[in-house]
């Protein structure tokens, strides 16, 4: 294992990283540092709680200088990475105080348009990005590094049109650097159209699977409330995520665990960005003990402390499972899995074994009290049934509500009144 020092690291940056806790590289650190200081790109496959954000951080700290305007650019899929993102770099940049801008949804764009006058390093989502590019309120010519973070998410999420269209407005000159949890066919050639003679790294998961217990219960679905509650109440050392499919699922299983004295909130893109982040920032400082949230909410979210994961919905997306159970058993701790097998599961649940290595085991369904829930109805957002196909007034570009669903949470349109941004407000998953 080497040093930071031996990496290449400037030693102010260094101090910085030790007075953060972090003493020596993880895996991707110290593979992808050395090639990312040289200048060169990178594709990167790697996992959320890898260290990722140090690794490419460090070449952005290193070679972005004050007032010579944008010199980097990270591209993410949601609002809580981007955030995420630029505060470990504001954490990591201190010494040099650069000016990180967040452009994603549910902030004001008439603000981020005066902060990106100033703007050193910029962190954003796909659609806002692309409406400030649209608009002509960001200027992407003097980029010197371009990051595509969570990538394979972010083309999960349909978002490649926007992606090609961010890019070509970048700098040809420049070193860009990609990372993904998966390196698909479609990372590969978006990796062939815009990088030059790329090296590639992997690192091994940063969960490990001998600490890692994963469980199934099959459970009607009139009772599967009931056993979770059970569940919960039993004494748990750490934090608790529960995934779900949707936010009508989310609002329905955190609104009932509360009315059963359980510690739990939602965390969807339904709530508003302010919201979103104090339910963060209390899961984080251990202030929550469990959060109840959907895929997109979480994604790339690295939380310290997660003993259990559960899904009270299997993923649609067999592959999504990895993400979701990777989010504990994390740097030597131990982790659960449970699985909650209901009869309209077991497609999602047969997809998760096929295309995943990985070993669940089933447990006896203990029998428990019905527990008497409440509906809950939407409030403040919307729920859609089944993709359909739309115009966006951007373009006339078909798209499919799915990634509106998803991604206009992080754009927003001008509203034709003086002075103001007005935008529909997008339905968010």
């Amino acid at each position: 294992m080497k040093s930071f020092k031996e990496l290449g690291l400037q030693r102010s940056f260094i101090e910085i990283i030790k007075d953060a806790g972090i003493e020596t590289p993880t895996e991707i650190q110290e593979k992808t540092i050395p090639l990312i200081l040289k200048g060169k790109d990178v594709i990167a496959g790697s996992a959320t709680g890898s260290g990722k954000t140090l690794a490419f951080g460090s070449g952005i700290i290193q070679n972005v200088h004050k007032k010579k305007g944008i010199q980097s650019l990270i591209v993410t899929p949601t609002r809580e990475l981007a955030n995420q993102i630029a505060k470990a770099l504001s954490k990591f940049s201190k010494h040099k105080k650069f000016n990180t801008v967040v452009v994603c949804g549910g902030l004001s764009m008439n603000r981020q348009v005066r902060e990106l006058q100033t703007a050193e390093i910029v962190v954003g989502t796909p659609g806002r990005l692309l409406d400030h590019i649209q608009h002509r309120t960001i200027r992407l010519d003097g980029v010197k590094i371009l990051v595509l973070d969570e990538a394979d998410r972010m083309l999960d999420m349909g978002f490649i049109d926007d992606v090609d269209q961010i890019i070509a407005a970048c700098p040809k000159k420049r070193q860009t650097l990609l990372f993904s949890a998966t390196i698909s066919k479609d990372i590969s050639r978006l990796a062939g159209r815009y990088m030059k003679d790329p090296k590639m790294v992997s690192a091994e998961s940063y969960v490990d699977p001998k600490k890692l217990k994963q469980i199934y219960y099959d459970v009607d679905e009139g009772t599967k409330f009931s056993l979770l509650a059970s569940l919960l109440r039993k004494d748990h050392a750490g934090l608790i995520m529960v995934f779900c499919n949707t936010k009508r699922t989310v609002d329905f299983v955190a609104r009932n665990l509360k009315e059963e004295g359980v510690n739990a909130e939602a965390i969807h893109g339904g709530f508003t960005q302010s919201k979103r982040n104090t339910v963060i920032g209390q899961f984080h400082a251990k202030k929550l003990k469990v959060m109840v949230c959907t895929d997109v909410a979480a994604r790339g979210l690295d939380i310290k402390g997660v003993s259990h994961v559960y899904n009270y919905d299997l993923p649609r997306e067999s592959k999504q499972y990895v993400h979701r159970i990777g989010r504990t058993a994390r740097a030597g701790e131990k982790g659960m899995a449970i699985n909650m097998l209901s009869k309209d599961q077991h497609a999602f649940f047969r997809a998760v074994m096929r295309d995943n290595d990985v070993d669940i085991v089933k447990k006896p369904t203990p029998q428990v009290e019905k527990i008497k829930t409440k509906k809950v109805e939407p409030k403040g957002h919307s729920f859609r049934r089944g993709p359909k196909v739309r115009k966006e007034r951007r373009g006339n570009r078909p798209t499919r509500s799915n990634r509106s669903a998803r991604e206009r949470s992080s754009s927003g349109k001008p509203s034709g009144r003086r002075g103001g941004w007005k935008g529909a407000r997008p339905r968010r998953a």
